[in-house]
Protein backbone atom coordinates (compact mmCIF):
# COMPACT_ATOMS: atom_id res chain seq x y z
CA UNK A 1 0.00 0.00 0.00
CA UNK A 2 1.33 3.38 -1.02
CA UNK A 3 1.60 6.02 1.71
CA UNK A 4 -0.61 9.09 1.18
CA UNK A 5 2.31 11.55 1.18
CA UNK A 6 4.21 9.52 -1.42
CA UNK A 7 1.07 9.39 -3.58
CA UNK A 8 0.75 13.17 -3.34
CA UNK A 9 4.43 13.61 -4.19
CA UNK A 10 4.03 11.39 -7.24
CA UNK A 11 1.01 13.39 -8.42
CA UNK A 12 2.88 16.69 -7.96
CA UNK A 13 5.94 15.34 -9.76
CA UNK A 14 3.78 14.13 -12.65
CA UNK A 15 2.22 17.59 -12.90
CA UNK A 16 5.71 19.18 -12.87
CA UNK A 17 6.75 16.88 -15.72
CA UNK A 18 3.64 17.80 -17.74
CA UNK A 19 4.32 21.52 -17.27
CA UNK A 20 7.92 20.97 -18.38
CA UNK A 21 6.76 19.11 -21.50
CA UNK A 22 4.38 21.97 -22.32
CA UNK A 23 7.22 24.49 -21.94
CA UNK A 24 9.44 22.42 -24.23
CA UNK A 25 6.76 22.31 -26.92
CA UNK A 26 6.83 26.11 -27.04
CA UNK A 27 10.57 26.32 -27.68
CA UNK A 28 11.16 27.28 -31.31
CA UNK A 29 13.03 24.49 -33.10
CA UNK A 30 13.11 25.89 -36.62
CA UNK A 31 10.07 23.88 -37.59
CA UNK A 32 6.60 25.39 -37.63
CA UNK A 33 4.63 24.31 -34.60
CA UNK A 34 1.21 25.75 -33.67
CA UNK A 35 2.21 25.60 -29.98
CA UNK A 36 4.57 28.53 -30.66
CA UNK A 37 1.57 30.86 -31.00
CA UNK A 38 -1.13 29.25 -28.85
CA UNK A 39 -0.41 31.32 -25.75
CA UNK A 40 0.27 34.63 -27.50
CA UNK A 41 -2.01 37.10 -25.73
CA UNK A 42 -4.28 39.18 -27.98
CA UNK A 43 -6.16 42.30 -26.84
CA UNK A 44 -9.68 41.11 -27.70
CA UNK A 45 -12.05 44.03 -27.15
CA UNK A 46 -9.98 45.14 -24.15
CA UNK A 47 -9.59 41.66 -22.68
CA UNK A 48 -6.23 39.83 -22.84
CA UNK A 49 -7.09 36.50 -24.49
CA UNK A 50 -4.85 33.61 -25.61
CA UNK A 51 -4.71 33.30 -29.40
CA UNK A 52 -5.85 29.67 -29.27
CA UNK A 53 -9.25 30.94 -28.05
CA UNK A 54 -9.60 33.37 -30.95
CA UNK A 55 -8.36 31.40 -33.94
CA UNK A 56 -7.60 28.08 -35.51
CA UNK A 57 -3.80 27.64 -35.64
CA UNK A 58 -2.27 25.10 -38.05
CA UNK A 59 1.13 24.37 -39.56
CA UNK A 60 0.48 23.23 -43.15
CA UNK A 61 4.20 23.39 -44.06
CA UNK A 62 7.39 22.86 -42.02
CA UNK A 63 8.13 26.58 -42.28
CA UNK A 64 4.65 28.18 -42.16
CA UNK A 65 2.00 28.67 -39.49
CA UNK A 66 -1.47 29.76 -40.57
CA UNK A 67 -3.78 31.54 -38.12
CA UNK A 68 -7.45 31.57 -39.17
CA UNK A 69 -9.37 33.91 -36.80
CA UNK A 70 -12.94 33.08 -35.84
CA UNK A 71 -13.68 36.83 -35.93
CA UNK A 72 -12.00 38.40 -38.99
CA UNK A 73 -12.30 41.89 -37.51
CA UNK A 74 -9.56 40.88 -35.04
CA UNK A 75 -6.95 40.11 -37.70
CA UNK A 76 -5.03 43.33 -37.00
CA UNK A 77 -5.00 42.71 -33.25
CA UNK A 78 -3.76 39.16 -33.82
CA UNK A 79 -1.00 40.38 -36.10
CA UNK A 80 0.10 43.03 -33.56
CA UNK A 81 0.05 40.49 -30.72
CA UNK A 82 2.29 38.06 -32.64
CA UNK A 83 4.78 40.86 -33.33
CA UNK A 84 4.63 42.06 -29.72
CA UNK A 85 5.25 38.52 -28.41
CA UNK A 86 8.92 38.93 -29.40
CA UNK A 87 9.20 35.47 -30.94
CA UNK A 88 11.24 36.68 -33.89
CA UNK A 89 8.32 35.99 -36.22
CA UNK A 90 6.93 38.30 -38.87
CA UNK A 91 3.17 37.83 -39.43
CA UNK A 92 1.44 38.86 -42.66
CA UNK A 93 -2.30 39.08 -43.15
CA UNK A 94 -4.34 39.03 -46.31
CA UNK A 95 -7.61 40.12 -44.69
CA UNK A 96 -8.74 36.52 -44.19
CA UNK A 97 -5.88 34.73 -42.46
CA UNK A 98 -2.51 35.52 -40.88
CA UNK A 99 0.50 33.71 -42.29
CA UNK A 100 3.62 33.42 -40.17
CA UNK A 101 6.81 32.28 -41.89
CA UNK A 102 9.07 30.43 -39.45
CA UNK A 103 12.70 31.20 -40.30
CA UNK A 104 15.41 28.56 -40.19
CA UNK A 105 17.58 28.75 -37.11
CA UNK A 106 21.22 29.81 -37.24
CA UNK A 107 23.78 27.68 -35.44
CA UNK A 108 24.24 30.40 -32.82
CA UNK A 109 20.49 30.59 -32.15
CA UNK A 110 20.29 26.79 -31.90
CA UNK A 111 22.99 26.83 -29.23
CA UNK A 112 21.14 29.58 -27.33
CA UNK A 113 17.94 27.53 -27.45
CA UNK A 114 19.76 24.41 -26.25
CA UNK A 115 20.99 26.43 -23.25
CA UNK A 116 17.44 27.66 -22.67
CA UNK A 117 16.12 24.08 -22.74
CA UNK A 118 18.80 22.97 -20.28
CA UNK A 119 17.88 25.87 -18.00
CA UNK A 120 14.21 24.88 -18.11
CA UNK A 121 15.26 21.30 -17.35
CA UNK A 122 17.19 22.48 -14.30
CA UNK A 123 14.17 24.48 -13.15
CA UNK A 124 12.00 21.36 -13.46
CA UNK A 125 14.51 19.30 -11.46
CA UNK A 126 14.64 21.99 -8.76
CA UNK A 127 10.84 21.84 -8.58
CA UNK A 128 11.03 18.05 -8.20
CA UNK A 129 13.60 18.38 -5.39
CA UNK A 130 11.41 20.97 -3.66
CA UNK A 131 8.49 18.52 -3.73
CA UNK A 132 10.78 15.86 -2.24
CA UNK A 133 11.96 18.26 0.49
CA UNK A 134 8.40 19.23 1.46
CA UNK A 135 7.26 15.61 1.68
CA UNK A 136 10.36 14.67 3.69
CA UNK A 137 9.55 17.42 6.19
CA UNK A 138 6.00 16.09 6.52
CA UNK A 139 7.32 12.53 6.99
CA UNK A 140 9.70 13.71 9.71
CA UNK A 141 6.82 15.49 11.45
CA UNK A 142 4.75 12.29 11.32
CA UNK A 143 7.70 10.31 12.74
CA UNK A 144 8.07 12.78 15.63
CA UNK A 145 4.34 12.55 16.35
CA UNK A 146 4.56 8.77 16.36
CA UNK A 147 2.18 8.41 13.38
CA UNK A 148 4.75 6.30 11.50
CA UNK A 149 7.50 4.04 12.78
CA UNK A 150 11.22 4.57 12.26
CA UNK A 151 11.37 1.69 9.75
CA UNK A 152 8.41 3.03 7.78
CA UNK A 153 9.99 6.47 7.79
CA UNK A 154 13.20 5.19 6.22
CA UNK A 155 11.32 3.05 3.68
CA UNK A 156 9.11 5.96 2.66
CA UNK A 157 12.08 8.29 2.43
CA UNK A 158 13.87 5.77 0.22
CA UNK A 159 10.79 5.42 -2.00
CA UNK A 160 10.54 9.20 -2.24
CA UNK A 161 14.21 9.46 -3.26
CA UNK A 162 13.71 6.79 -5.93
CA UNK A 163 10.63 8.60 -7.23
CA UNK A 164 12.55 11.88 -7.44
CA UNK A 165 15.42 10.13 -9.24
CA UNK A 166 13.01 8.58 -11.77
CA UNK A 167 11.35 11.90 -12.61
CA UNK A 168 14.72 13.69 -12.79
CA UNK A 169 15.87 11.05 -15.28
CA UNK A 170 12.76 11.67 -17.37
CA UNK A 171 13.52 15.41 -17.38
CA UNK A 172 17.11 14.70 -18.46
CA UNK A 173 15.87 12.45 -21.27
CA UNK A 174 13.42 15.10 -22.51
CA UNK A 175 16.18 17.74 -22.48
CA UNK A 176 18.45 15.40 -24.43
CA UNK A 177 15.75 14.64 -27.02
CA UNK A 178 14.84 18.31 -27.50
CA UNK A 179 18.51 19.33 -27.80
CA UNK A 180 19.15 16.69 -30.46
CA UNK A 181 15.97 17.71 -32.31
CA UNK A 182 17.16 21.32 -32.43
CA UNK A 183 20.63 20.40 -33.63
CA UNK A 184 19.44 18.09 -36.42
CA UNK A 185 16.88 20.38 -38.07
Amino acid sequence: MEHELVKDAKAHMEKTLEVFKAELSKVHTGRANPALLEDVVVDYYGTPTPLKHLANIVAPDPDMIVVRPFDRSQIGAIERAIMAADLGLNPQNDGQIVRVKVPRLTEQRRNELVKLVRGKGEEAKVALRNIRREVREKLEAQKKEGAISEDDFFQLRERLDKLTQDYSSQVDELVKEKSEEMRTL
